[in-house]
């Protein structure tokens, strides 16, 4: 694990924002497509504002959540609304995105055609990772229905998750997915997180699931 400070979250935004883009931009340079994951949540939305503008050719990339909630696009609690509206936007909506929800009430119906569409663009080539401070990643939490099945070696690519305290079946990418990623970064801000992350490196995948890719990880922290 590389751990970089920031000063500051804006100074953070901004920087992994370039990261990001250069990352992409040195794919596109060699492969005809680049696949983009990214998370939910509050932390990224200041990183997709200084990235939706980033110079480079949008029209070749993909781009995927980490994890969605199973509900349609239009509801509040939806991943991929936040993505629609702070990263595919500007030079970013030119890129193609990939969802996950597929209708229907149980995700395992359509699991298997979703993941048939997001098996092409594997490995993932640039990853973006946000932490909770219970120390879950993606949908991967600490006492999910499914966290062993996602944490194995021969995991699929997508699996549901339900647990206590959750509004509602998630989806996620499993550990193995997203520590194949060709670069793969956690963004995390906060003195809790930062402790929770400590944590994490001492604590097994079964408890703290970050420490699943913490060791392909470069880690980039702000107060």
């Amino acid at each position: 694990m590389t751990l970089n400070e920031y000063p500051d979250a804006e100074m953070l935004a901004i920087n992994l924002a370039n990261v990001l883009a250069g990352k992409l931009t040195a794919t596109l340079m060699h492969e005809d497509r680049a696949t983009l994951v990214v998370p939910g949540g509050t932390t990224p939305g200041p990183i997709f504002d200084a990235l939706c503008d980033a110079d480079l050719d949008w029209s070749r990339v993909n781009v995927m959540l980490s994890d969605e909630r199973w509900v349609p696009e239009d509801d509040p609690r939806s991943n991929t609304a936040l993505v629609r509206r702070r990263l595919l936007t500007g030079r970013a909506a030119a890129a193609t995105f990939l969802p996950f929800y597929a209708g229907g009430d149980d995700p395992e119906d359509v699991l298997s055609e979703v993941e048939a569409m997001i098996l092409p663009h594997l490995p993932i080539s640039v990853a973006l990772l946000g932490m909770g401070v219970d120390m879950h990643t993606a949908s991967l939490f600490p006492r999910g229905d499914n966290l062993r099945l996602a944490l194995d070696p021969a995991a699929p690519i997508l699996v549901s998750m339900r647990a206590q305290g959750l509004d509602c079946t998630r989806v996620s990418l499993s550990a193995r997915v997203l520590r194949d990623a060709l670069n793969l970064h956690l963004v995390i801000t906060g003195a809790e997180k930062r402790a929770a992350l400590d944590r994490a490196t001492r604590l097994p995948p079964q408890e703290a699931p970050v420490a699943a890719i913490l060791d392909e990880a470069e880690v980039h922290w702000a107060e």
